[in-house]
């Protein structure tokens, strides 16, 4: 079974736009705890322009409960007031991600050119503090060799490339597939686990799945603009039934 991390960031977004507590991020955490998520993420950007530093610990504490079957991911780029969020609030997983100015959402794992001793040694500190690390590359065998060097615990795949493969289908769509094969194959032979996200959707998903040795998929955007329509629990099912979990 896949992992299933609800990536609850959208939320945090329509409740800024008026202000104000509604929606309630806690409980939109609550309503996808009791479909059945194994797991919640959240990314506090540097301009708070969706979840902010009390969101982090407020979701922590609604989630102490269940913290042996729902795990807490916080992901964000390695500035020293998140390390030390992590570090403070000792979530399951901490996902590195690199942040480009103006960026909407990510778009592309880390560049070859990163200064690695820095973020090898941010990485020895969250790891000390008991958090399980992952670090945001593209498919490509440089990129996982280098989360490998760094000492991460995982990688977690960028997946725009395969969700826009997926829409053209055919060749283009055979070959994105193996590339991600071979990409988890590589990480499985460095003893990283692996994790995927971005664009992942209930269309393209189980065809993403057929990729063996994906540990977790963190998705957001899509089943948040679903559960519009059908209601936040519904939406969760579905995706827990593709992942294997119903």
């Amino acid at each position: 079974m896949v992992r299933l991390s609800v990536n609850v960031n959208k939320v945090a977004t329509l409740r800024n736009s008026r202000g104000g507590s509604v929606p309630s991020l806690v409980e939109a955490v609550q309503v996808c705890v009791d479909a059945g998520a194994p797991g919640i993420t959240v990314h506090p950007r540097a301009d708070q322009r969706h979840i902010r530093p009390l969101d982090v610990y407020e979701i922590a504490n609604a989630l102490e409960s269940v913290r042996d079957r729902v795990e807490y991911n916080i992901e964000g780029d390695p500035r020293p007031e998140l390390v030390d969020l992590v570090q403070d609030v000792r979530p399951d997983q901490c996902t590195l991600v690199p942040v480009r100015p103006g960026e909407l959402t990510s778009e592309a794992g880390w560049a070859a050119d990163t200064a690695s001793e820095e973020l090898a040694e941010i990485i020895r500190r969250v790891r000390g503090s008991g958090v399980r690390v992952s670090v945001f590359v593209d498919p490509e065998p440089y990129a996982i060799d280098w989360a490998a060097e760094l000492g991460a615990d995982r990688i977690e795949l960028y997946t725009e490339p395969y969700a826009r493969a997926f829409e053209q289908g055919g060749d283009a769509l055979s070959s994105s597939l193996q590339n991600y094969r071979a990409a988890v194959e590589r990480a499985i032979g460095h003893g990283l686990g692996v994790n995927a996200g971005h664009d992942l959707d209930l269309q393209n998903l189980a065809t993403f799945l057929t990729v063996p040795g994906v540990d977790e998929v963190s998705i957001g955007h899509a089943l948040m603009a679903r559960a519009m329509f059908v209601g936040l629990g519904a939406v969760v099912a579905e995706y827990l039934e593709v992942t294997g979990a119903l």
